[in-house]
């Protein structure tokens, strides 16, 4: 049977406790004996010094019976004296097994305080920094040295107070880019609305329609919100099963041909020669491909072009939407699926969107088995974004 590092801990830490309580009782019993039994020797000679004067006097007094007296008093002298002398010793080793015991109880006492302070502290430092944590200071750690079960728990403690911190965080920031997201479409639907009371907007089609469009944008952010919300806590379903990569392709071509024409940027389709399915759903993976051309298309120049690939590779398909627009610099690929993330800070929400289509992406692929990444080789020099999903076996 496999003994834990923690057990073995506790069954070395009793088992020294035992040996060295013995020792003690040893250490105490061979210093102790000796000084008892000399005590106890010294008494039993005084003793037999005044039973010796006392038959002494007897003797004197009667002279007639002096020779049967001293055999049968040496007799009861001896028999008398073996008594005294087992009982004088036996007194003694127990007087010093008395103070082995006593001393052996207090080392022992002593080692199983500092062992068990040794095991009893990592615990309590966890506890302190679990209330701690518990009080929103997410910043908090458990040092503790070793390989034990102990240590291993203290490792998984900072790797759960790391997460803990790393959701805080990203709430806060959530928050805070949900806020700035709202706060524009709000404040220009405001001040269109008070400039139309107020008479300084004229009452046109053209101000009603930039009303319209604000609103539009803003109903948009709050479904790509509430879509961010389901993608990431799972929540949302998936139909599993075999899709043909020909038929989203061009499900999707067909859905984004008209604002390829109005753009004047091309799109080009380059399947594989033979049919290629995979495992996804159906409808999620059109969702995917969408954003992914959508997004190729807001940053394509007009008289550019727009390609999307299928290909098979081993065990997965690969889809990937290159394009020939702006290009993404190596510092913004770790980040450009980060929710919110925007390349170019300073571009407009009409032209940019909500910043979340590149997360959902990302969650619904990982959701169905798949990865995706980003690669382009600089500014003005185009992107590749490429995701993969399992073949049907």
């Amino acid at each position: 049977m496999k003994i834990s590092r923690l057990g073995m801990k506790l069954f070395i830490s009793y088992f020294l406790i035992i040996l060295i309580s013995m020792g003690a009782v040893w250490i105490a019993t061979r210093f102790t004996t000796p000084t008892a039994y000399q005590r106890h020797l010294s008494f039993m000679e005084q003793n037999l010094e005044m039973g010796n004067s006392a038959g002494a006097g007897q003797g004197n007094g009667n002279g007639a019976g002096m020779g049967q007296g001293n055999g049968l008093g040496r007799q009861g002298q001896g028999n008398g004296m073996m008594s005294q002398f087992y009982q004088d010793y036996q007194n003694s080793f127990n007087e010093a097994l008395l103070i082995a015991v006593i001393a052996a109880s207090i080392v022992a006492l002593a080692v199983s305080v500092l062992f068990s302070r040794s095991m009893v502290s990592p615990i309590r430092s966890m506890t302190k920094a679990s209330g701690r944590i518990a009080e929103g200071r997410y910043d908090e750690r458990v040092e503790l040295n070793g390989n034990d079960e102990l240590s291993q728990l203290a490792t998984s403690f900072n790797q759960m107070a790391r997460q803990l911190e790393q959701v805080e965080n990203m709430r806060r920031q959530l928050i805070g880019d949900v806020a700035h997201e709202l706060r524009t479409p709000l404040t220009f639907i405001k001040g269109s609305a008070e400039g139309l009371m107020d008479g300084v907007l004229p009452a046109s089609d053209e101000t009603y329609q930039q009303i319209h469009n604000e609103a539009e944008r803003l109903s948009h952010l709050v479904d790509d919100l509430q879509e961010l919300s389901r993608v990431e806590s799972r929540a949302a379903q998936l139909d599993i099963r075999a899709v043909d990569s020909a038929a989203v392709v061009g499900t999707v071509a067909r859905r984004l041909q008209h604002q390829f024409d109005a753009k004047r940027v091309t799109l080009v389709t380059n399947l594989s020669s033979v049919p290629v399915s995979f495992l996804a759903d159906e409808g999620r993976a059109i969702q995917i491909l969408t954003n992914l051309v959508g997004n190729a298309l807001q940053h394509t120049p007009e008289d550019g072009t727009v390609t999307v690939s299928v290909m098979q590779d081993r065990s997965e398909v690969r889809i990937s939407v290159r394009d020939t627009g702006e290009g993404i610099e190596a510092d913004h690929l770790a980040r450009i699926f980060d929710r919110f993330y925007r390349v170019d800070k300073s571009r407009s929400r009409a032209r940019g969107g909500s910043g979340i289509g590149l997360t959902i992406a990302r969650h619904l692929v990982e959701a169905q088995g798949g990865r995706i990444w980003a690669e382009s080789e600089g500014k003005q020099k185009g992107s590749v974004f490429t995701f993969t999903l399992p073949l049907v076996k």
